[in-house]
């Protein structure tokens, strides 16, 4: 899988360090949950600041406020599907990223692989919209994150 990516604003790391953390948390995302796509395949990213990220929100979901990460998929899948070479794309907002970080007493870099593994995920069609949905969408999140070295990404909701 080829992966395009953009720095477009905020003060990010460097774009080799973005790409080898994403890389690494889409590869063992792929690897735990089977996740699969077709020969040619093409992940692009923009890591953008929260400015930027409302009016992409605002303009694509009608919500023009600031998120963590927005997934947008290259066409409509369900988990189990194999992606065509365009698997889609995922957006980064730096303020928001940075600021939830430090909420939930986390570093940025396991925070930042959290919602690169979510927006991934997103991509082949898991979804959080009901509570089984969100269940077994956070499950293999956790999973995929415990198989990273990484913990819990929701254990700060129960401290």
């Amino acid at each position: 899988m080829a992966i395009d990516l953009t720095v477009e604003a905020g003060d990010w790391p460097r774009a080799g360090a973005l790409e080898a953390l994403v890389a690494r948390a889409v590869g063992k995302a792929a690897e735990c949950e089977n996740l699969r796509w077709r020969e040619g395949a093409e992940l692009s990213l923009l890591f953008t600041d929260d400015a930027r990220m409302a009016e992409i929100n605002g303009q694509w979901r009608g919500k023009p406020k600031a998120t963590n990460v927005l997934s947008f998929p290259g066409e409509d899948r369900r988990p189990g599907d194999i992606a065509s070479p365009m698997i889609g794309d995922l957006v980064f907002a730096l303020e928001t990223v940075c600021r939830e970080a430090e909420e939930q007493a986390k570093s940025f870099e396991d925070h930042l692989t959290h919602l690169a593994v979510h927006g991934f995920l997103h991509l082949f069609g898991y979804d959080h919209e009901s509570l089984e949905e969100a269940q077994l969408m956070e499950a293999a999140e956790t999973r995929i994150l415990e198989a990273l070295g990484i913990g819990d990404p929701y254990a700060y909701l129960d401290a």
